[in-house]
């Protein structure tokens, strides 16, 4: 029997089948600029103060949006508006017709997978909370 993703649409999906496809990569969890003149996006190495850099989860996930009012709460019905998110992106890549990649968790059966694949942010990215806000801008990536 084909897994969940390739037989249900995304809008029909059980809350623990939609969570499920969160890979944990943190990736959409990296702050970014947007130009205003250009929307051209700028990423930093720097991550949301409530990530948990070691295991790439939220660790305030059921409030998220209340503490970071810029966090978005996924769903559906947003989820291919949202260009910014890493192409990598399980939900992303279901919504563009595209199958989930070989290091995703439901398909290695790993959690770790996606640490192992060099997906995450494990590693690469540090925390807000020790970031002065002013100084972001130098934390731009290419």
């Amino acid at each position: 029997m084909p897994p969940f993703w390739k037989t249900k649409p995304m809008t029909e999906l059980t809350r623990d089948e939609w969570e499920s496809l969160c890979d944990g990569c943190a990736r959409c969890c990296i702050i970014k600029f947007e130009d205003e003149d250009t929307n051209e996006l700028f990423f930093t190495n720097v991550v949301c103060q409530y990530l948990d850099i070691y295991h790439c989860r939220c660790t305030c996930y059921a409030d998220h949006s209340v503490r970071v009012p810029t966090c978005v709460t996924l769903t559906p019905e947003i989820i291919q508006s949202l260009y910014w998110m890493p192409e990598t992106c399980a939900y992303r890549l279901l919504a563009e017709g595209k199958d989930l990649p070989d290091w995703h968790p439901l398909v290695s059966g790993d959690a770790k997978s996606v640490h192992k694949a060099g997906i995450s942010v494990r590693g690469k990215v540090v925390s807000a909370k020790d970031v002065p806000e002013d100084d972001l801008p130098d934390y731009i990536v290419d």
